[in-house]
């Protein structure tokens, strides 16, 4: 356990599984320490640079490893040497992970924080065996993954947010005519304020006087009530003039 913490990076396990994240850490600490040089071919590196990269990756090694090159002293010889043990890693695992990529779906996950974190893990992959995988590849992959019934919400992630304001005002209740705006015309008959017809003493609606059949104005028709059938009729307005039930005169009326 004590030599375990002492690791600056996973070491690399005898099998090769772990070979291309091992390398990509091996290669940012060697950098770090100043001795990344000291693996490349035709390097001009000092003898004690040499020492001391070789002490960091074979301090990084399976144990079996390390006793397979225990006669090994340059690191750039020990490097090659493990890359042409474990670099055909990269033709079994980016078939797998390319399989991954194609079937992972949102809808597979039980949270998006799953869903997210396996995406990276195959993207990581991907990244190590030589493929380019952008934001925009990722965000694209998890709008195709949307079920059918969420096609609208899929095109309207893809769209351009709409500018603030910029959405049109509901005209519902309003219609515009000849250029002005104007209420609806059938207010009064859409909230249940209908017209009435039929026998009634005293004062009519219309404003005329008392009788039965009389005419009155309608916003959109003339009735009048038919004693026959007791039904109210359509039809055009006779020209009737108000007459006083009182003396007979024209011009007003009384009760």
């Amino acid at each position: 356990m004590s030599n375990l913490a002492k690791l600056k990076i996973v070491a690399l396990d005898i099998t090769g599984k772990n070979y291309l994240s091992w390398v990509l850490d091996a290669e940012i600490h060697l950098d770090a320490k100043g001795f990344g040089d000291t693996i490349k071919e035709g390097n001009k590196a000092t003898c004690q640079d040499k020492a001391k990269a070789m002490i960091f990756l074979r301090h990084h090694l399976h144990k079996g490893l390390q006793t397979g090159y225990v006669t090994v002293k340059d690191p750039q010889i020990l490097w090659s040497n493990l890359k042409e043990m474990y670099d055909h890693h990269k033709t079994v695992i980016l078939p797998k992970a390319r399989y991954k990529w194609l079937h992972l779906i949102l809808q597979d996950f039980k949270s998006v924080s799953e869903y997210n974190s396996t995406m990276f893990q195959i993207t990581s992959q991907l990244k190590l065996c030589g493929e380019k995988i952008t934001d925009a590849d990722m965000l694209e992959k998890t709008y195709s993954t949307f079920h059918a019934n969420n096609v609208v919400l899929q095109t309207q992630y893809r769209e351009k947010v709409r500018p603030t304001g910029s959405t049109p005002f509901p005209e519902s209740n309003v219609t515009t005519h000849n250029g002005k705006k104007s209420k609806n015309k059938d207010h009064a008959t859409s909230s249940g304020r209908g017209q009435w017809c039929g026998h009634r003493r005293g004062r009519r609606f219309d404003g005329y006087g008392r009788g039965h059949g009389r005419y009155y104005n309608s916003s959109h028709s003339q009735q009048k009530w038919d004693r026959k059938d007791g039904k109210c009729e359509k039809g055009k307005s006779d020209n009737v003039t108000s007459v006083c039930y009182h003396c007979g005169g024209k011009g007003h009326w009384s009760r």
